[in-house]
């Protein structure tokens, strides 16, 4: 396993609509919310950095589950997210430029591994037993936004982590890139 260039905890307050304090290694990074409608489906998340711009991260409609949407406060859109399939677990990450897929870990381990088509494993995000103090891994250079938007869908889908995924092999023709949605 690599090792990691930044660690984030996340202490996770709340039950039903719940509030994530990020926290990096200069101290407390900002707060993110995800918010449940009344029937318990994820809507929204809002984090809010203790410098920087307002994030926010909606639902977008859609028959699909993890469709979601990642923008600034100012509307400017950062990414999306996609599931393909209802039964199958891997996420497709959009942001324009680079794809990526959010996968489970390939261990009996819950938790998901953010992964980029010729680079490999980006980042890990591994709950703790109870799911109070969570942990993001970030193996790569990527951006913040992305691995904050990684840990929002991968917060909703903690039980489905929780069987092992499949092993990924970094080649051009076995990982699959998504088309623009």
């Amino acid at each position: 396993m690599p090792q990691a260039i930044a660690t984030y905890t996340a202490r996770v307050s709340g039950f039903w609509s719940t509030r994530h304090e990020l926290l990096g290694e200069p101290g407390r990074l900002g707060v993110l919310t995800i918010e449940r409608n009344a029937k318990g489906v994820v809507v929204r998340g809002r984090y809010a950095p203790e410098k920087g711009e307002v994030l926010l991260l909606r639902r977008d409609p859609g028959l699909l589950r993890s469709q979601f949407s990642l923008w600034t406060e100012g509307r400017e859109w950062l990414g999306s997210s996609l599931r393909w399939s209802f039964v199958g677990r891997e996420i497709a990450l959009t942001t324009g430029s680079k794809p990526y897929r959010l996968l489970p870990l390939t261990s009996l381990r819950p938790g998901w591994r953010m992964v980029a088509p010729k680079t490999g494993e980006m980042a890990r995000i591994l709950p703790s037993l109870l799911r109070r103090r969570n942990r993001i891994e970030v193996f790569r250079r990527v951006d913040f936004e992305l691995v904050l938007f990684a840990y929002f869908l991968g917060w909703q889908l903690h039980l489905e982590s929780i069987w092992p995924g499949r092993a990924v092999e970094i080649e051009p023709d076995n990982v699959p890139t998504p088309s623009k949605a």
